[in-house]
């Protein structure tokens, strides 16, 4: 099994949320990921290296961006946590700081 890291970022998304069947939509997307975080979309292109979970909850599409570590043990990096809209955009930003 996978620890789970945050970025400050992806922190401060899940800290704001307030509506229970959202967060409990990433929690069941964050289990999934820590049994198995191969299972995500691989991207491609800018994004390489880079995998990526839908979330979907009350007709709205979320995204979560994360990152796999195999080095001093197993972790997954969640980089980012949004809604679909302009959320690769945002995630290509953030990458290039």
């Amino acid at each position: 099994m996978y620890s789970l890291r945050y970025t400050p970022r992806a922190e401060r998304y899940f800290k704001k949320l307030k509506e229970n069947g959202l967060i409990r939509a990433f929690n069941d997307a964050l289990d999934a990921i820590e049994s198995n975080p191969y299972a995500g979309k691989l991207k491609t292109g800018d994004l390489a290296g880079i995998y990526g979970w839908d979330v979907y909850y009350n007709a709205v599409n979320y995204e979560l961006a994360y990152r796999i570590l195999e080095v001093d043990g197993q972790y997954v990096v969640i980089l980012l946590a949004g809604t679909r809209e302009n959320f690769y955009q945002e995630l290509k930003r953030y990458m290039s700081i």
